[in-house]
Formats: structure tokens, sequence, C-alpha cells
């Protein structure tokens, strides 16, 4: 049975660091492309970071030198560290697995394997 589950979420002053993690079972792990996505309420899901089965890691703009993504093949885990956490950056965030890994990683219909969630609030 497969299963991707994030922990980590939790409130946070602007400014501020959040790590989240997530943990995954079930499939050929190290066979897979990462990514974390977040979905605002009334949004669109939305890719925040990308991660190759070899390591090498893509960002959305938004994010991009404040959010580390990295795996660990051995533990089959998958983090997320956030830091300059800002109001905007508040959703729901989610981690993906893909078996295709291309270049074009922001699509959600790219992903074949979803967690179920974990709150981040950045309050002001």
């Amino acid at each position: 049975q497969v299963q991707l589950v994030e922990t980590g979420g939790g409130s946070v002053q602007a400014g501020g660091s959040l790590t989240l993690s997530c943990a995954a079972s079930g499939f050929t792990y190290s066979a897979y492309c990462m990514a974390w996505f977040r979905q605002a309420p009334g949004e669109e899901r939305e890719g925040v970071a990308y991660i190759l089965n070899d390591g090498s890691p893509s960002y959305a703009d938004s994010v991009k030198g404040r959010f580390t993504i990295a795996r660990d093949n051995a533990k089959n885990m998958l983090s997320l560290q956030m830091n300059a956490l800002k109001p905007e950056d508040t959703a729901i965030y989610y981690c993906a697995a893909s078996h295709w890994c291309g270049s074009d990683w922001r699509p959600a219909r790219n992903y074949v394997y979803w967690g179920q969630g974990t709150q981040v609030l950045v309050s002001s």
C-alpha cells in the first residue's frame, strides 16, 4: 500500500522557519522524482519544489532562495526547509511522487501519489 505522510506543519510568524517531512512507503522511492505542492484556500494547487531521484532540485520563483528540498533515499524521506516565511506561504502543503522525471515538473497531473497534506499558517 502506497503511503506519503507529511508532518511538520504549524503556525509561525512572518520571517520564521519550518521544516516539513514526508515519509514514503509502498513503492520504490529512489526511482521516483518527488515534489512539494501547496494549495491556499480558493487557489489552485501549485508546485513549490521538485527533486530528481539523483537529488537535483528545482524551485518555483516565489520560494527560490528561501526553501530547500532534500531527499534521503536510504530512509525514504523527503523534506522541505522553509525559511523567511511570508503570509503568502500560508497553505496546505502536499508531497507528491512522479515516475516521470521530466523538466515540466509543475503540473499536478504528472504525479501519481499524494500525501494527505499538512497545514502551514504564517501570520504577519
